[in-house]
């Protein structure tokens, strides 16, 4: 007997949605099935990761394949397009990020050129991964500069520059103002101006060398120092959404997001696993 199914083709279309952005940041999911994007051009940096079917370009003169995994970077101004090289059509998410944030965060000079537009998944950061796959989520002011970080970080390595311009010792002092800041009271969100007043750094000095001596970024430690709260408060029985709410997140549902991500458990069975139950 005939399967109907074999027949069936995907739907020619294009569909794009938004994630949340920040000044200089755009987040964008795009799929496309059996039809093409006409040749443009963004006046930003484009920072895609193919995530099904294959992805197909021209790029300076030369056709170009991403594969699931693999990202994609486009320097300004560089006239593409985009198809899908099966039947099957492909997916992808990309961040669209100001030049002049890159220039920002390099500290100046002239902008990286990435001549390879195909990069393996081992040479983008994590991070930069995680940021699309949260693309829903609030990109916060001290987070928007940590994703432009990486992206110049990406955008220099990739380019060849390796050299990095001296930045002297870490500012050690300053930076242990700012992390006592946000440790001290973790439910509180610190705008970038408080961290540069109480540390007395800019806030791209900040960024970098928090990382640098801290080994996370400021963000990931405010998060883990919020976790800590509702670890505790948990401990006591307090109700997650109680917990939650004092720790500082949005609702349950976004603490329940950030616990998991950190611990690799649902509050719930964390509480099973600590009783013996789970």
């Amino acid at each position: 007997m005939d399967d109907p199914s074999r027949h069936l083709r995907p739907v020619p279309g294009q569909r794009l949605r938004f994630g949340q952005g920040a000044p200089g940041i755009e987040r964008l999911e795009a799929s496309l099935t059996g039809v093409a994007f006409g040749t443009h051009r963004h006046d930003t940096y484009a920072v895609g990761v193919t995530l099904s079917g294959v992805q197909t370009f021209r790029y300076r003169g030369e056709r170009r394949h991403c594969l699931p995994g693999e990202w994609h970077v486009l320097h300004p101004d560089e006239p593409h397009d985009g198809a899908a090289g099966t039947d099957e059509g492909f997916g992808y998410r990309i961040l669209y990020v100001d030049p002049h944030l890159v220039r920002e965060a390099l500290g100046g000079g002239p902008l990286p050129f990435v001549a390879d537009p195909i990069v393996r998944p081992s040479g983008m950061h994590p991070s930069l991964l995680e940021c699309l796959r949260r693309m829903d989520e609030p990109l916060e002011e001290l987070a928007r500069l940590e994703v432009a970080l990486l992206v110049a970080a990406a955008l220099r390595r990739h380019s060849g520059v390796t050299a990095v311009p001296a930045r002297g010792p870490l500012a050690s002092a300053a930076l242990a103002r700012a992390r006592e800041l946000i440790a001290a009271d973790p439910a509180v969100r610190r705008t970038v101006a408080e961290l540069e007043r109480v540390s007395g750094l800019d806030r791209w000095t900040l960024a970098r060398q928090f990382r640098a001596a801290f080994g996370t970024s400021p963000t990931r430690f405010r998060t883990m120092r919020q976790l800590d709260l509702v670890r505790d408060a948990l401990r006591r029985g307090t109700p997650l959404p109680e917990a939650a709410l004092g720790a500082g997140f949005a609702d349950q549902s976004h603490m329940t997001r950030m616990f998991r991500r950190a611990y690799g458990l649902t509050p719930g069975r964390w509480l099973a696993a600590q009783a013996g139950t789970g």
